[in-house]
C-alpha cells in the first residue's frame, strides 16, 4: 500500500505493506483491522497470552477483541513470520515490519509486539544539504520520532542521488527489512546483516575493511565498543551517519559510554598561573579528542530539527559555560527550508527588549482534560518530564493544528518563524521561556494547573517569580567582574540564596552567605586576578 502525504516540492511518499502484516495475524484480529479508520496510523499490535489483544495508535490504544489471546493465536503469528534471532526479533520477508517476542523463564513465547514498519520517502528535506555535504552526522531524538525512518532515507539518497558506495550495518534488520533481499526503500545501498547486537561493532569494522564504502549507516550506537568502532571508521575518512540513544547533545555529554562520539570529556588540573590567566578554577572539564561526528541533529519531527553544525565548538562552549544555541531548521508551508540561528535570534530579542517591547501571552479559560502543547525549539523530553513532575496530563503534539498552546524560547519569538506565525493566525497563546531548563518549563506548566476557586480551570499567565532574582544576580556578577570588588545582594530566603550561589559558580566566582535571618544575604567575591580578570 502506498500513500502520498503532503504536496508541493517536499512530498512524502509512504509505503507500509500493511496487508502483509495483517495476513500474519490471527483471522479474528485481521477482521478488526480491515477498516480504513483502524488501518490509518496503526503503530503496533500487541498480543499477550491471557490478555485482550490491543492496537496502538499515536496517543491512544484500542482493544481488538473481547476474547483473550491464546496459545493458538501466538502460534499462528509465529508460523507466518520469519525466525526469531538472539535479540528476540523477527520480521516478514522484504518488509520493514518487526515482530518482537516476550519469553518466559523456560524460553516459551508468551507475548508478541507486532510493529508496523513504514518507508517514508522525502523525510530528510530539512537536512538534505548536511547529508550531501559529506560530513559525519549523528541523529538524536525521542523514541518513535522517526530516527530510523530518516536514517533509511539518508541511505537511499546517498546511494541513488549522490552515487556513493553506501553500506548499512543492519542490526535486527531494522533498516533494510527482513530476509536476504533488502527492502527497496534503501535504494542502491548495500546491507550487511548482524547476527546478534553484541557483534554490531565487529560488523562495522568488517564493512570498512572488506567492502570499501564511502558511507557507513548504522542505527542505535549504544555501547562503548560501538562508539570506538565509529571513531575508527571516521578516522579512516569514511562518512558515518548514525543514531544514538538520547534526545539532545547534552545527553551524550552526560553519558560516559557515548561521550566519545562527541570527543569525550576529561578533567584537567591547571597550574596556578594558567588558572589565574583564564579566570577559572584549577580543575576544569575539557574535550579530550576531536568528535567522531561533525554534526549532531536533534530531531523534533520530520519538519523541524535543531542542528549543531560544529560539534567541537558546541561541546567546548558548553563546558566553558558559554551559550551554545543550536541552529533551528523547519519546513514552511511552501515546503522551503527555513533556518534560524539561535545567537542571531537572541540578539534580535535583546535589541527589541531594549526598545521597550515586551512579549505577552494570553491564556483563555479551557475545560478540564489533556493539555495539547506544541513545543517549538525546546526540549520535548524536559517539557514532558516537567509536566509529569507536576502531575499534569500534557500531550506534546507535532502538528500545530492539534495544539491549544505553543511553548518556545524567547530567542525564537522575535524572528517570527512560520510555525509561530501560524500560531498567531490560529489565535493560539504562545508561552515564552528564556532557556531550556526544567524550572522555566515548570513555571509555564503551572499556569495549566486547575484552580478549584476558578471552577477547575487554569489561573492564566503569571510573572516568573525568579526573573528578578536572575537579573539582579547577573547584574551583580557583571559589576564584580568589571570592578574587581565584592558586591552584596538583597536579603533573600534560603532557596533564592542557593540559586544565587549556583549562578555565581557558573562564572567561577566565590560567593558567601552572611548576616542573620531575615536579613541573611549573598556576597559575591571577585577572583584572585582582581580587576584584570575582565577588561
Amino acid at each position: 500500500m502506498t500513500d502520498l502525504f503532503s504536496s508541493g516540492p517536499n512530498q512524502q511518499i509512504v509505503t507500509d505493506d500493511l496487508d502483509l502484516m495483517l495476513e500474519a495475524l490471527p483471522p479474528r484480529i485481521q477482521e478488526q483491522l480491515q477498516t480504513a479508520e483502524r488501518r490509518e496510523s496503526l503503530l503496533e499490535v500487541v498480543l499477550d497470552l491471557g490478555r485482550l489483544p490491543e492496537a496502538r495508535y499515536p496517543g491512544r490504544e484500542v482493544m481488538l477483541s473481547h476474547s483473550e489471546v491464546t496459545d493458538e493465536d501466538l502460534d499462528y503469528v509465529i508460523d507466518h513470520i520469519g525466525e526469531f534471532g538472539q535479540d528476540n526479533r523477527a520480521g516478514i520477508e522484504r518488509t520493514l515490519h518487526r515482530i518482537s517476542c516476550i519469553r518466559n523463564r523456560r524460553g516459551r513465547i508468551i507475548g508478541l509486539t507486532c510493529r508496523v514498519g513504514r518507508a517514508v520517502y522525502g523525510t530528510i528535506s530539512v537536512i538534505n544539504d548536511l547529508v550531501m555535504g559529506g560530513k559525519s552526522i549523528l541523529l538524536l531524538g525521542r523514541p518513535g520520532v522517526g530516527k530510523t525512518t530518516m536514517l533509511r532515507e539518508v541511505a537511499r539518497v546517498l546511494a541513488d542521488d549522490a552515487n556513493k558506495r553506501v553500506v548499512i550495518v543492519d542490526t535486527s534488520n531494522e533498516i533494510g527489512g527482513d530476509g536476504d533481499i533488502p527492502h527497496p526503500a534503501i535504494g542502491g545501498a548495500r546491507r550487511m546483516q548482524v547476527a546478534t547486537p553484541a557483534l554490531q561493532h565487529a560488523v562495522m569494522i568488517e564493512a570498512v575493511e572488506n567492502h570499501m564504502p564511502e558511507v557507513i549507516v548504522i542505527d542505535e550506537i549504544g555501547t562503548e565498543l560501538e562508539a570506538q568502532a565509529a571513531r575508527t571508521i571516521a578516522e579512516r575518512g569514511v562518512q558515518l551517519v548514525g543514531t544514538a540513544h538520547g534526545t539532545e547533545l547534552n545527553n551524550l555529554m552526560q553519558n560516559p559510554t557515548l561521550a566519545d562520539l562527541i570527543g569525550g570529556i576529561q578533567s584537567v588540573t591547571l597550574g596556578d598561573e594558567e588558572a589565574r590567566r583564564r579566570g577559572t578554577q584549577k580543575s576544569i572539564l575539557e574535550r579530550k579528542a576531536p568528535p567522531t561526528f561533525d554534526v549532531v541533529v536533534e530531531i523534533q519531527s520530520w519538519q523541524q530539527v535543531a542542528v549543531h553544525p560544529d560539534v567541537a565548538e558546541t561541546v567546548d562552549n558548553t563546558l566553558r559555560g558559554w551559550p551554545a544555541p543550536p541552529e533551528l531548521r523547519y519546513l514552511d508551508e511552501s515546503g522551503a527550508v527555513q533556518t534560524m540561528s539561535g545567537e542571531m535570534a537572541e540578539t534580535a530579542f535583546e535589541r527589541s527588549r531594549d526598545d521597550g517591547q515586551e512579549e505577552t501571552s494570553v491564556m483563555q479559560p479551557r475545560e478540564p482534560g489533556p493539555i495539547h502543547l506544541y513545543p517549538f525549539g525546546i526540549s520535548r523530553q524536559k517539557l514532558d518530564h516537567a509536566a509529569k513532575g507536576l502531575g499534569l496530563d500534557v500531550r506534546l503534539v507535532d502538528d500545530i493544528r492539534q495544539a491549544e498552546a505553543v511553548v518556545t524560547l524567547r530567542s525564537y519569538l522575535r524572528r517570527k518563524p512560520q510555525a509561530l506565525r501560524d500560531a498567531e493566525q490560529r489565535n493560539l497563546p504562545v508561552y515564552v521561556i528564556k532557556s531550556n531548563t526544567s524550572f522555566q518549563m515548570e513555571q509555564v506548566l503551572l499556569q495549566f494547573r486547575p484552580d478549584v476557586k476558578n471552577g477547575g480551570k487554569p489561573n492564566g499567565p503569571r510573572r516568573d517569580p525568579m526573573s528578578d532574582v536572575f537579573r539582579a544576580t547577573e547584574d551583580a556578577i557583571a559589576r564584580v567582574l568589571d570592578e574587581g570588588r565584592p558586591v552584596e545582594l538583597e536579603p533573600a530566603n534560603s532557596y533564592v540564596r542557593r540559586v544565587q550561589h549556583q549562578i555565581a559558580g557558573r562564572y567561577n566566582l566565590e560567593s558567601r552567605s552572611q548576616g542573620k535571618e531575615p536579613m541573611r544575604r549573598v556576597r559575591i567575591m571577585p577572583t584572585p586576578a582582581g580587576p584584570g580578570a575582565r577588561r
